[in-house]
């Protein structure tokens, strides 16, 4: 193998060298460095060093693509000609948030809209949510089918929902549990290749990020969420991946709920068209749908899009295909007609009164999610076990007149203390009467 420039690859320790000296690596210096992280040839402390090297010299935007592209080829890279599939291979990911349940809801209808959907999908840790979670939170659903299973269901049913397999893209495991101990884990190129090569790894046609800013993110300032995006945006479509993105606000939680089965339960009530649908959630699924279905060529306008997407909607199509791909994963798919009999249940269900009256002006999203971390669902260490019926639902929007002695949320307990302490959180989550102003969900657009 020879590089672009020095036609030679070299050892680790030079790479390293090079990329600490600030010069650009060749497309052969990171493929080899890629292949030597999934062999074992290249130690954790080679990984450790590189990781800072790049932390402080950062990657260029080809030498992003090239480290994305040796990620992915990593492992195994799913392939879609032999489905026969009658519509494109397209998915979103989201950067992460409180109460942003949009996969579940958004997979199904686009596939109910003619694209096919092959979701490889995470789990929650530290204050955000995981889709993989709120799934596993449904009776029966496996997560970790094998791929033949996998591609048998996004065929038959538009989309399906996994977690990532241990042949796909295996480098970046390795490369992210260094990365995570050694405080090298905030850089866009290496943040950048760990989801898109994943992605790209999916097989993908098309995809659009859901990059959120505001207190309740990963990357709370807009600025650097809009790096973030622009970065992932040209490292897809730089490796053959037709890739946008949109900037949404995570300053208040996303939905009426969060946690795990009570997400679900939502997520089941906007497909069924029962109740008010959360104006911010509807929006970004709406947004999303819309600008996949436009960038696939599906539909010439968003408008035409959004229309389509609720056709799918009031029909009942998305929710028949949600049903099918429950049971198809062997989950119980009567979670669509009657989620409160098939989704478990918390012993405490009881509301957090108002202390005094006042007006809604704001949220700290980031202790919003404690709260459920706090209750039991969810985690601060990859390994920990859930509790997948605690949660809390009811969430007011900002801008709501509140009494004092209203119900303000309700929290879903496994006890009374452990719903005391879910009080105390969200008591001081909450602005009331200030002057802050809240942004549009959808705050801007990449690619």
């Amino acid at each position: 193998m020879s590089g672009r420039s020095n036609g030679t690859v070299g050892l680790p320790q030079e790479w390293i060298r090079r990329k600490r000296d600030g010069h650009e690596l060749t497309s052969a210096e990171l493929h080899a460095f890629v292949e030597g992280v999934t062999s074992g040839a290249v130690s954790e402390a080679q990984i450790a060093a590189f990781a800072m090297a790049v932390y402080f010299q950062d990657l260029s935007v080809q030498e992003r693509v090239e480290l994305t592209l040796a990620v992915r080829d990593s492992g195994r890279v799913l392939a879609w000609d032999a489905q026969s599939l009658g519509g494109p291979v397209l998915d979103k990911h989201s950067t992460g948030g409180v109460g942003d349940t949009a996969s579940l809801m958004l997979a199904p209808m686009l596939a109910a809209c003619g694209a096919y959907v092959p979701m490889i999908a995470g789990r929650g840790l530290a204050h955000t949510g995981g889709t993989i979670d709120k799934l596993e939170s449904i009776p029966g659903y496996q997560t970790g089918v094998n791929v033949s299973h996998f591609q048998r269901v996004v065929r038959d049913c538009g989309f399906a929902i996994v977690r990532q397999t241990d042949d796909l893209a295996p480098a970046d495991r390795r490369m992210y549990a260094t990365r995570d101990v050694t405080a090298t884990v905030e850089n866009l190129g290496l943040i950048t290749a760990s989801i898109v090569s994943k992605k790209l790894a999916a097989g993908l046609q098309h995809l659009v990020l859901d990059v959120k800013c505001g207190n309740g993110a990963v990357m709370q300032d807009q600025a650097e969420a809009r790096a973030l995006a622009e970065s992932m945006v040209a490292v897809g479509n730089g490796a053959g991946m037709n890739t946008s993105a949109l900037l949404t606000d995570m300053s208040v939680p996303l939905a009426w709920s969060a946690g795990n089965a009570v997400e679900v339960h939502e997520a089941v009530s906007y497909l069924r068209n029962e109740g008010p649908r959360h104006p911010r959630l509807d929006e970004v699924v709406m947004s999303l749908g819309a600008k996949l279905l436009v960038q696939a060529d599906m539909h010439i306008t968003p408008e035409d899009a959004r229309r389509q997407l609720r056709h799918v909607l009031d029909n009942g199509r998305a929710l028949e295909l949600f049903a099918q791909s429950i049971a198809h994963m062997g989950g119980d798919a009567a979670v669509a007609e009657k989620p409160e009999q098939v989704l478990p249940q918390a012993p405490v269900v009881r509301p957090v009164f108002a202390p005094h009256a006042g007006v809604l002006t704001s949220y700290d999203v980031r202790q919003v999610g404690m709260a459920v971390v706090e209750l039991g669902g969810g985690r601060t260490r990859p390994d920990a076990s859930i509790d997948p019926s605690v949660g809390l639902t009811q969430l007011p929007l900002v801008g709501q007149a509140i009494a004092q002695g209203d119900p303000l949320v309700t929290v879903h307990a496994a006890s009374e203390e452990a719903w005391q302490a879910a009080q105390h959180r969200l008591l001081g989550a909450m602005v009331f009467d200030g002057n802050e102003q809240l942004p549009d969900v959808v705050v801007g657009h990449v690619g």
